[in-house]
């Protein structure tokens, strides 16, 4: 194995071959429902559900509980939003991209404190808040509680949590030894980038589809 190789990818000969497979389909999975986010379609929740499953099972045995809430919350909110996003009248699509309001906003920062609070509590519990990784897992860990919130409401600015959280998982991912994982999320920021034009794009546009 080569030295550069070696360094990206070592950590995955201690793994078990059927985990490395899992976090790949996973990945592949995840980078679809994003795409599909991208293009405001609501095919993006039952794919994106398969993908937080496989997570939710690969992170509770490998002990990263921030982790491990953040994609069992992920789960959770697409069975919401797949449902928010499907409600239509005569035909019509009732809820499209819209911003947030003022109360969305209040409700946006309580849900970010309340997270905080909630995974600070956790990792406490499991005597895990010491290690080198906590304080920034609980900070992304509330951005994307915010992220999925808004995005499963529809609302535009749910791209700009996934942007900063994307962009501080990607060393974060790679220091925990899941270069896989990092990888897929150079590849979530660029997305989420693109994503938020296209939704300005298309902003209480009557073209908009699901």
């Amino acid at each position: 194995m080569s030295p550069l190789i070696d360094f990206f990818f070592g950590q995955y000969a201690t793994y078990a071959t059927v985990d490395i497979v899992l976090e790949a389909i996973a990945v592949c999975l995840g980078l679809i429902s994003v795409w599909l986010a991208k293009h405001n379609k609501v095919a993006l929740y039952p794919i994106g559900m398969i993908s937080t499953g496989i997570f939710v099972h690969l992170l509770w045995k490998w002990m990263l509980l921030g982790d491990m809430l953040i994609h069992a919350y992920y789960f959770m909110m697409s069975l919401y939003g797949w449902y928010f996003w499907q409600q239509k009248k005569q035909g019509k699509t009732i809820h499209t991209i819209t911003r947030m309001s003022k109360r969305e906003r209040w409700t946006s920062a309580l849900l970010f404190v309340i997270s905080l609070w909630v995974v600070y509590k956790i990792y406490l519990l499991f005597g895990m808040w010491d290690n080198g990784t906590a304080y920034v897992d609980n900070f992304t860990t509330a951005l994307f509680f915010v992220g999925m919130w808004l995005m499963a409401r529809r609302k535009i600015e749910h791209w700009i949590f996934w942007i900063v959280g994307d962009a501080i998982s990607i060393p974060l991912y790679f220091y925990k030894g899941f270069t896989i994982t990092s990888i897929q999320y150079i590849i979530f920021t660029l997305i989420a980038i693109y994503g938020y034009r296209a939704w300005k794009k298309t902003l209480n546009s009557p073209l908009q589809t699901v």
